[in-house]
């Protein structure tokens, strides 16, 4: 059983900045691609961002490209998400995903 805990949300004004991160515990393996999605109140799930377990290769949503950067830890049992200048439609939950499930998530709030 693997569990994902994600962390580091909060709130924070327009063009802020915040760092998720994604915690995997039990019988993880460095070889997962972690995900960060997100879900606005009302709106569909939208991929954020992800990292691939091999190579470290990423990859973002159109929109948070140039804004927000994935990468982990040494050990790949941590995965993050720098999140810069914020916008109001940043509003979500974050959750953090790989092979084996996700996370509860973590909230994020940007307003003003």
């Amino acid at each position: 059983q693997v569990q994902l805990v994600e962390s580091g949300g909060g709130v924070v004004q327009p063009g802020g900045s915040l760092r998720l991160s994604c915690t995997a515990s039990g019988r993880t393996s460095p070889s997962y691609t972690m995900i960060w999605y997100r879900q606005a109140p009302g709106k569909d799930y939208e991929f954020v961002a992800q990292i691939s377990g091999q190579r470290n290769t990423t990859d973002y949503g159109d929109s948070m490209k140039g804004r927000f950067t994935i990468s982990r830890d040494s050990s790949k049992t941590t995965t993050y998400l720098q999140m810069n200048n914020l916008e109001t439609d940043s509003s979500a939950v974050s959750y953090c995903s790989n092979n084996t499930g996700q996370g509860h998530g973590t909230q994020v709030i940007v307003s003003s």
